[in-house]
């Protein structure tokens, strides 16, 4: 039997069971017998739309509730974004509650200015060394080495001026829209 028409039955009988009704309930409300929905729910009898449709309709949902979902595509195909010297690589997929990114930093001197903005962020540096200046004190992440920190806290994240870094970053939503959002003229996006 298809994978699929498989989980019919389970599913009808979940459904049943989460309102609490028995099968003698659901098949009165059904118009068909006890026997013939336990069978449907055990496999033993094919569904067919005359038999799902005042099943579904009396347990207020779609006959497509009852089939599985075919899995989404888990790739992340979103676009790198390049902006002042940064690649930006995304990691997950949009709607992740999480968001994590590749970031390559270019070589600098200095420090950018800080900033403070709700959310946390951690990071970890795959190659290179990271200037993080958090609250007035500058602390350089080495390769191999993460950090954690509360993003309400000043702070400015950059390679040092031996040359580029690259860094896995972890945001909370809102850390996210700060950091990696291209604002109208602040940068192009490639593929």
């Amino acid at each position: 039997m298809d994978t699929a028409l498989a989980q019919i039955g389970p599913r009808l009988r979940a459904a049943r069971r989460d309102r609490g009704w028995t099968l003698d309930d659901l098949a009165a409300r059904a118009g068909m017998s006890a026997s013939t929905l336990s069978r449907l729910e055990s496999g033993k009898r094919q569904a067919s739309l005359a038999l799902l449709l005042p099943l579904t309709r009396h347990l207020g949902m779609r006959i497509d509730d009852l089939l599985p979902t075919p899995p989404s595509d888990p790739r992340v195909r979103r676009a790198v974004q390049r902006r002042d010297g940064m690649v930006i690589a995304p990691l997950t997929l949009e709607h992740s509650a999480v968001q994590t990114f590749k970031i390559t930093y270019p070589a600098t001197d200095a420090a950018p200015a800080a900033r403070t903005h709700e959310g946390y962020e951690w990071l970890y540096v795959l190659s290179g060394r990271v200037r993080l200046a958090l609250a007035g004190h500058e602390h350089i992440i080495e390769r191999g080495e993460a950090a954690e920190f509360d993003t309400r806290m000043p702070h400015s994240i950059s390679a040092t001026n031996d040359g580029p870094a690259e860094v896995l970053s972890i945001f909370s939503a809102s850390g996210e829209r700060i950091h990696t959002h291209v604002g109208p003229g602040e940068g192009t996006v490639s593929a």
